[in-house]
């Protein structure tokens, strides 16, 4: 018990007034400063759209390739990156910033292709790292040498979305590809020792809380460097809103999520980071849960919850 209180004492005392290994916390000290994260829209498409795996896409995913807060795809990615700098400048004077390459599939086009776009990316006056979200079946031998020559000039981290550890699940929302797939991905990636951010899903049609849980646990126990996680957004326009009104889909109750949020973070381990807790929707195309848009009540409740229950990371996390 003396030992467990004591290793409380310490993860708290560096994580400051979190009780996570927070994704604020980790780029503060790597880079000494704050870091903002400028989405962009490269105008790439994804092969579980453009027929190559199948055309619908993941049944949650939005028309924007889940980059509904990213740049223009009609503006260069200079462009985008400097309209978004400026609004961000608004609220923070200084600090430096991560090219972070969000919508669609952003391996998925001509080395040529990438590297313009990627090269382009990190010339921008105070990029120190650059981010590429992309799924595991689009990371071919020649891409992960590209990634891997630009993660020696610039920190780089690769986001797989993941959603679910769960083969059965990821048929339902039709994700495309197998949990080999990922792990041999995931093994590829670690090889050349690039940091690797998987994203989970909550609240996914057909899942239970333990099958929640199961992903968490999963995740918890491979190499990899951080964790995106998200409650399920039914947005307008995408296939999963047949799903509801067939009644096969039934939306999680905001303390429902706080708990399993909760819990989750107990079961990481203390040096994986701690990127998100919940997502953001446009407001116009959300059909629900509708709370989700009071995002800093979701936020402060976590933190909240945590503290009234004294949980911490890595409190469950076991070998």
């Amino acid at each position: 018990m003396g030992l467990c209180n004591e290793r409380k004492r310490l993860v708290l005392k560096i994580w400051g007034d979190k009780r996570y290994h927070s994704l604020n916390y980790f780029l503060r000290d790597k880079f000494g400063e704050k870091v903002f994260k400028i989405a962009l829209d490269a105008g790439f498409s994804c092969p579980n759209r453009d027929g190559t795996i199948s055309s619908g896409g993941c049944l949650f995913c939005s028309e924007r390739g889940s980059g509904d807060f990213a740049g223009n795809k009609e503006f260069s990615i200079t462009k985008q990156f400097e309209d978004i700098k400026e609004m961000m400048r608004k609220k923070w004077k200084t600090g430096k910033y991560i090219a972070y390459f969000q919508a669609y599939t952003n391996t998925y086009a001509s080395i040529d292709i990438l590297r313009k776009k990627y090269e382009e990316a990190i010339s921008q006056e105070g990029v120190v790292s650059l981010v590429i979200a992309t799924r595991p079946d689009c990371l071919e031998e020649e891409v992960l040498d590209l990634i891997d020559e630009y993660s020696h000039r610039v920190y780089t981290w690769i986001e797989l979305g993941l959603q679910t550890c769960s083969d059965e699940s990821a048929k339902v929302i039709n994700r495309g590809y197998e949990l080999s797939t990922f792990e041999e991905a995931l093994k590829e990636l670690n090889k050349r020792k690039i940091d690797v951010v998987v994203h989970t899903i909550f609240g996914l049609p057909g899942e239970t809380k333990e099958d929640m849980l199961k992903t968490i646990e999963y995740v918890a126990h491979k190499d990899i460097k951080g964790i995106k996680m998200h409650l399920l957004h039914l947005l307008e326009n995408t296939p999963m809103t047949q799903l509801y009104v067939d009644g096969k889909l039934k939306f999680l109750e905001q303390e429902e999520y706080i708990d399993l949020i909760c819990k989750s973070i107990t079961m990481l381990p203390t040096n994986m980071v701690v990127h998100r807790l919940t997502g953001d929707a446009p407001r116009e195309l959300l059909i629900g849960p509708m709370w989700s848009l009071n995002k800093w009540e979701v936020l402060n409740g976590i933190d909240n919850r945590l503290k009234e229950l004294d949980l911490y990371q890595g409190q469950e996390f076991k070998l």
